[in-house]
């Protein structure tokens, strides 16, 4: 299963449950998660998007770390049938 695929599948998830998951870029600061998922009531976190397997970079965990120290929540997806569970956990129930 392709990257893209599930990139996409987790964009429309997102937006199905109210949300919206815009691809973050960060110039000069590599290393940082694929997307941003914003639900409503202030509910964020991140997400790195892998093929089925593949394990992120050492840079990538990181800055996985540097984010959860931060406090913020960061999930990396390498298969579809991740997505709505993650998304609960992140407050896309509605809860």
């Amino acid at each position: 299963m392709r990257e893209r695929f599930i990139e996409k599948k987790l964009v429309d998830a997102v937006k199905k449950m109210g949300g919206f998951a815009p691809k973050f870029v960060s110039p000069g600061l590599d290393g940082m998660p694929d997307r941003i998922v914003l639900f409503p009531m202030g509910r964020i976190a991140f997400v790195e998007l892998k093929v089925s397997g593949e394990k992120m970079r050492p840079l990538q965990v990181r800055r996985k770390r540097q984010l959860e120290k931060l406090g913020f929540s960061v999930y990396c997806i390498d298969g579809v049938e991740q997505i709505d569970s993650i998304l609960n956990r992140i407050g896309g129930d509605g809860k």
